[in-house]
């Protein structure tokens, strides 16, 4: 039962974004690479996070629950910021090395524009994120042990796993929104950006209301779906045209 759990919330948390890496990433070399460095930033991020952590909770007071709440709501918000901080970091190191990228590339038709930079960099940003907030937990569904024996919730590990995956496709989405916000010195979508990332993380602590923290992530993550779209250059029209598309194909075959 432990390893069937495994690999349920495994490909719940991870398939989507496997997929696509595998659809729209893994053949394209530049994309391949800024999704890595993408993943590298955020690991910076974390980095830095960790250690004002580590420092923060040597100077407190081990003793003091309300100081220990305060600390980690602290450091959940300065976690959020620095991350934002080193997505725009990396968005600026993505545009002065453009035309590097460009060089390096076999030809000018396959440089990579700022809107696939901005999905691919927000991809790796999220694929990341996801690995580390779900590879302990899916180390314990292996056991030994049994989820919810002491009166907790016993669909903690399904609840990582969903939470996991739509923090990993909020990534990909806000990375979409924060670029296109960027390139046109619109500085209020950042700012929604950042908001949303911490609204987020902030449900996160809704422990041990767990399934309770969903929904509302869910919202965000439809309506980031929606306005990353429209930023990327979709447009109804395009739906459109794919939903004929798809119902010719079925009724040719």
């Amino acid at each position: 039962m432990t390893l069937a759990v495994f690999f349920g919330c495994a490909f719940i948390a991870f398939g989507p974004a496997f997929s696509l890496f595998i659809f729209t990433i893994a053949r394209d070399p530049l994309r391949v690479i800024i999704l890595i460095a993408g993943a590298f930033f955020w690991l910076l991020s974390l980095l830095l996070s960790s250690l004002v952590w580590f420092i923060a909770v040597k100077a407190s007071s081990a003793e003091d629950v309300k100081l220990q709440k305060g600390l980690l709501i602290f450091g959940v918000i300065f976690s959020v910021l620095l991350q934002e901080v080193f997505r725009f970091a990396y968005y600026r190191l993505l545009r002065k090395a453009n035309e590097g990228l460009a060089t390096i590339s076999e030809d000018d038709s396959s440089t990579v524009s700022v809107k696939q930079m901005a999905y691919v960099a927000g991809l790796g940003f999220g694929i990341m994120s996801g690995a580390f907030s779900m590879i302990n937990i899916l180390s314990d569904s292996l056991g030994p042990g049994t989820v919810g024996i002491f009166g907790d919730s016993q669909y903690y590990f399904i609840t990582s796993a969903f939470m996991t995956l739509a923090i990993t496709l909020l990534h990909t989405f806000w990375g979409v929104v924060f670029f296109e916000g960027c390139e046109n010195s619109r500085w209020w979508v950042i700012g929604v950006v950042v908001c949303l990332h911490l609204l987020v993380s902030s449900l996160s602590l809704l422990n041990p209301l767990y399934a309770g923290s969903l929904p509302p992530v869910y919202v965000v993550t439809l309506l980031m779906a929606v306005w990353a779209f429209f930023s990327s250059g979709g447009s109804l029209y395009n739906l459109t045209q794919l939903f004929t598309r798809i119902k010719t194909d079925l009724n040719t075959t």
